[in-house]
């Protein structure tokens, strides 16, 4: 099957990774990261002046970029003055400033830092320290000017996130939970006196997950919780009693814990809050707190990313849409007029060529209604089935979002549609749908992506003889499961993917090193063998491609290595290519071009 013409290359994909994140409002200016493609993947911060003028505030090789959990999180912090406090990748110090940036915390000790706060003079963060083969982490704060000056404030938990001072700087409320949970199993949100270093806790607890406080005045905190089966924005007094829902709803107005900093929510100078709520995607609304009365604005974008910022009367974010790529937007909430700061890519093929996706609800196993999002493609033979390439997001506990993704214009336009899966174990549709995967990895999952190539066929939207499996990390675990479970696939493509639980629990980092007993359970090798791609791998018939970054730290090149050595050991097609200087999701441009006309090539060859 040739490819049908499209204006959407492969280099036009690898250099629109702008990924702006992070915005940080004050006095009319905003702070944001932005990394640089073109630049070895680095990540620089971008100021915009209460004139409208931009500056990049790190030239390289300076990296803003921390790398607590290996996910990291925001990288920086703005002091009242005006400066920037960052993470610098390379060595994992602070720095302060950003012409000349000076260190202020210790060399080769180890540590980490994220979630970062400047108050009263001080900074404020989470710690994470790496020593003697052991992780440990707590909150600290030191002295802008005297950063020998550190002190640990709380400390004894495994994970620490969201750190907030009163506003009387009296109290500093947290989050914390321990291994085996992740935040989105259970969290407590506790108070420490700083006086004394008396805690208790407000809110959670093993089986509830409480996230982003923060004080609506010194008594009172503002938190999610989902207590009651969803995400839901709550107030709850400091000094003990019960919590009150603001706007009780059946839909999440947060998401999971992978990455620190982020607020979904944030206090707008009136106090009313700016928040995010929906299914699936986010949007953006107003909340009265008193009231409880709830608002879109009608920003031009269909979804946001969790990370809020307020300045006065206006709400920073960064949102996207189908059609919009990633942009940081300030939006007016007395007159909704929202202006754009920055875009992820300033040069965009013809909307026309940009697919526009259709949510949809299939029919999966056990009478589960699988979520999912169709994107026909815009090009191709419109009298014949197109082939079609089911998309498995990572995480597993993420979900797949609407946000413009020239990597699925590149295929659209070429005449290949894409069905994007949120398949059970997925967030954005509630506690119940997320614990679907409680247990279950290696079996929901491909249960659900089997399911959404079959509706694709039985519906006639594909070819059922052109449909392939593509998708990253936890996505690639659950292409190669499939692909070894199933033969309604036409070939696989992962990209860093897990292929052995064993290994991953041996050598994964901290953050995830018991996520697989949620998963799938205790460490049982016969109870792995019946669920991880390497064990299984005689089932696969269909030609596969593997991608992998070689300084991977979270699934090591070993995973993706093993299962092509296997293969080819029964003589099944199998292309690996492993990238030098990569990590856990492509940031180089170059690489991401030679990774993406590699599997255009692999579909050219399975399609025709």
């Amino acid at each position: 099957m040739p490819f049908w013409p499209s204006p959407v290359s492969t280099t036009d994909v690898a250099r629109s990774g702008r990924r702006p994140s992070w915005p940080v409002a004050r006095d009319g200016q905003v702070w944001w990261t932005e990394d640089r493609p073109d630049e070895g993947g680095r990540t620089t911060i971008v100021r915009r002046a209460a004139d409208g003028t931009h500056s990049e505030l790190l030239a390289a090789p300076w990296c803003a970029r921390t790398r607590v959990h290996e996910y990291g999180g925001r990288p920086y912090a703005v002091t009242p003055a005006g400066e920037v406090v960052f993470c610098n990748l390379a060595d994992q110090r602070l720095y302060r400033g950003h012409d000349d940036p000076v260190p202020l915390t210790p060399a080769g000790d180890g540590s980490r830092y994220a979630d970062l706060l400047v108050r009263d003079g001080r900074v404020w963060c989470v710690r994470e320290r790496h020593h003697d083969g052991k992780v440990t982490r707590s909150v600290v704060s030191f002295a802008l000017d005297a950063p020998g000056d550190m002190r640990e404030h709380v400390t004894g938990a495994d994970f620490y996130a969201f750190p907030a001072l009163s506003p009387d700087g009296r109290h500093l409320a947290f989050v914390c939970w321990d291994h085996p949970l992740m935040p989105w199993d259970g969290t407590e949100l506790r108070v420490a006196r700083l006086s004394d270093g008396a805690t208790w806790t407000v809110a959670g607890g093993p089986s509830e997950s409480v996230l982003a406080p923060q004080w609506k005045d010194d008594d009172y905190l503002y938190l999610v919780s989902d207590r009651s089966g969803w995400w839901n924005l709550h107030e709850a007094p400091v000094h003990g009693g019960p919590s009150r829902a603001l706007h009780p709803a059946g839909e999440e107005f947060a998401g999971p814990l992978w990455r620190l900093g982020g607020m979904p929510y944030t206090v707008l100078g009136d106090g009313r809050l700016a928040v995010l709520h929906g299914r699936g995607d986010l949007r953006l609304g107003l909340l009265d707190p008193r009231t409880g009365a709830l608002r879109d604005l009608d920003a031009p974008c269909e979804g946001w990313d969790p990370a809020l910022a307020a300045d006065g009367g206006a709400v920073i974010g960064v949102g996207y849409g189908p059609t919009a790529p990633r942009t940081v937007l300030r939006v007016d909430t007395a007159t909704g007029g929202a202006e754009t700061l920055a875009r992820d890519a300033e040069r965009l093929p013809d909307p026309a060529w940009l697919p526009s996706p259709r949510a949809v609800e299939l029919p999966g196993r056990e009478g589960r209604r699988v979520h999912a999002r169709l994107y026909p493609p815009t090009g191709g033979d419109p009298g014949a089935a197109p082939p079609y390439v089911v998309f498995v997001h990572g995480g597993p506990t993420a979900h797949a979002g609407t946000a413009l993704d020239l990597e699925k214009a590149l295929l659209t336009s070429r005449g290949i549609g894409v069905l994007d899966v949120d398949y059970g174990g997925s967030t954005g549709y509630g506690r119940a749908y997320r614990e679907l995967l409680r247990g279950r990895w290696g079996v929901v999952d491909v249960e659900d992506v089997v399911a959404a190539a079959e509706w694709l066929a039985t519906e006639g939207l594909a070819d059922p003889a052109r449909v392939a499996v593509r998708g990253g990390s936890a996505g690639g675990w659950t292409v190669m499961a499939a692909c070894c479970r199933s033969g309604v696939f036409a070939g696989g493509v992962s990209y860093y993917g897990v292929s052995a639980l064993a290994p991953l629990v041996t050598h994964t980092h901290d953050f995830e090193s018991r996520y697989v007993e949620w998963l799938v359970g205790p460490e049982d090798p016969a109870l792995y063998a019946t669920r991880e791609p390497l064990a299984l791998v005689g089932g696969v018939t269909c030609p596969m491609l593997l991608l992998q970054g070689l300084d991977d730290p979270i699934v090591p090149p070993e995973q993706s290595a093993a299962f092509a050595d296997a293969l080819a050991e029964r003589g099944v097609p199998c292309t690996y290519l492993a990238f030098e200087g990569e990590s856990h999701g492509f940031r180089r441009a170059e690489t991401r071009a030679t990774a993406l006309a590699a599997e255009l090539a692999f579909y050219q060859q399975i399609f025709s």
